[in-house]
């Protein structure tokens, strides 16, 4: 059986955690950027061999007969391939949610150039390999490697295209396939836009099979249901529903799960929810101090203290921008946490970007900052809010920036915890968001005790751990 796709997004988000995941890329994931499929991009070849593509399901020895007829001259292929694989397609939400997420591994049999592409605008430096020397390459400070086991767009001539490029492929590429073998025992892999109709993948599948036996890894593929088409008689549907069945219980032999959906954007939608779930392990901190209101310096700061602690033991990330009164007892809470306990808890847990402080001109020093703040918030999928004072013109005002990084907390859709018991900015924000979870009796019962002056300190940080329970159901 399918599984479901909430325990998909379960087991993938646990995988993401530990940078355990990998992607493998057919051309269904490329299709909805305006990229052809094997077929479309074959249609022409056909035609010229008197052939109807849509009567072709082998479409490698389609390749390879025109090179024949040919006498083996492949120009024609290679300008299929450059005309139809080197136009500006604009990246989909698929691959800019991939790109986001801590996957370091691709491997894809697309030519084009959307998955590194993707990559660098996400500030992300790709190690590009589609031949076997690549392999003994490493790009200094790459963040993410991407395998193109078919070849580029920009290397025609050594694209895998015919049946004679696939028979050689394992010793021609054998160190190439002996990485993919590796990635595939020690990486947890999301099939997506594939149709496992590829000889060089089957006969590596094949292989990690039987020497693991019973003990290989699990991976996942996307699967669209099979759908009744109009005026298709109820047999013949009945016969691709039971043919999809044994397809899906075949890919059992490989470890592979399939997680059926109804429509390809569903499968979009999934990777969001991913996405969403795994960025709300990570929290930013906003927060600045001049003054502590009621609880004072010393308790205040016992406090923040304590809450970067407790976050950091729940095994959450955080992440600040070092705020005035408030940075240095985050990060004093978070390390000592993470330094007792070492083997359990990890550096990476804490994020800290000190904001500049000088540019040439004043006006670019905002703008700065406005940017850098979105690229901090941006990692994260919660946001705490906390005191938010500073003193200007020997006057205790409320911090502007604190209110900006909460509209941009929210623009980006991130989960707001305003702390309004600490008074000043945190108070004002918690007074505009309270509607926001009247709907959720859960959280918002908890909520409204953030609010409250009465609160003790380690009360309050037991109710933002509470909240965080609630949520993440």
């Amino acid at each position: 059986m399918p599984i479901s796709k909430e325990h998909f997004i379960k087991e993938i988000g646990k995988e993401l955690v530990e940078e355990n995941v990998a992607i493998f890329a057919g051309a269904g994931l490329s299709a909805p950027a305006g990229f052809v499929s094997w077929s479309q991009l074959l249609e022409p070849i056909a035609e010229e061999l008197h052939l109807d593509i849509a009567k072709e399901h082998d479409l490698v020895s389609l390749a390879q007969y025109h090179v024949n007829e040919n006498a083996q001259n492949r120009s024609q292929l290679n300008k299929r391939l450059i005309e139809e694989f080197s136009k500006e397609c604009t990246t989909t939400q698929n691959h800019e949610i991939l790109s986001r997420l801590p996957i370091s591994i691709y491997w894809t049999t697309n030519y084009d150039k959307l998955i590194e592409n993707t990559l660098k605008q996400q500030g992300k430096k790709p190690d590009v390999k589609y031949t076997k020397d690549h392999l003994a390459i490493t790009k200094p400070k790459r963040d993410a490697i991407v395998y193109k086991m078919h070849g580029d767009v920009e290397h025609p001539n050594d694209a895998i295209l015919i049946k004679d490029d696939y028979e050689s492929y394992h010793v021609k590429m054998e160190q190439y396939l002996s990485a993919l073998k590796g990635d595939l025992v020690s990486k947890t892999f999301i099939f997506i836009g594939f149709s496992f109709t590829d000889p060089n993948l089957d006969y590596i599948l094949s292989r990690v099979r039987i020497a693991h036996n019973n003990n290989q890894r699990r991976h996942y593929c996307f699967i669209k249901k099979m759908k009744k088409n109009e005026n298709e008689n109820q047999a013949d549907f009945e016969y691709k529903i039971r043919k999809q069945n044994l397809f899906i219980g075949d890919l059992k032999r490989f470890n592979i799960k399939t997680v059926l959906v109804e429509e390809y954007n569903e499968i979009t939608e999934i990777l969001s929810e991913i996405e969403r779930k795994y960025r709300q392990r990570s929290i930013f901190i906003s927060g600045a101090a001049h003054e502590f209101y009621k609880w004072g310096k010393e308790k205040s700061e016992l406090f923040i203290h304590n809450l970067s602690s407790s976050l950091i033991e729940s095994e959450f990330k955080i992440i600040s921008g070092f705020g005035l009164g408030v940075g240095s007892s985050v990060i004093s809470g978070a390390l000592e946490t993470i330094y007792m306990n070492p083997l359990k808890f990890s550096n990476d847990q804490l994020i800290l970007r000190p904001f500049p402080q000088s540019v040439q001109k004043e006006q670019n020093l905002k703008e700065l900052w406005k940017k850098y703040r979105e690229d901090l918030i941006s990692h994260a999928g919660i946001a705490i809010f906390i005191f938010g004072n500073k003193l200007e013109d020997e006057k205790v005002v409320l911090s502007n920036g604190m209110y900006e990084e909460f509209k941009i907390a929210q623009k980006q859709n991130l989960v707001l915890i305003p702390i309004g018991a600490t008074s000043y900015m945190a108070n004002k924000i918690w007074e505009e968001v309270k509607e926001i979870y009247e709907g959720d009796e859960r959280l918002h019962s908890i909520y409204l005790e953030f609010g409250k002056e009465d609160k003790e300190p380690q009360e309050i940080i037991d109710l933002i751990l509470k909240f965080l329970i609630q949520i993440s159901k």
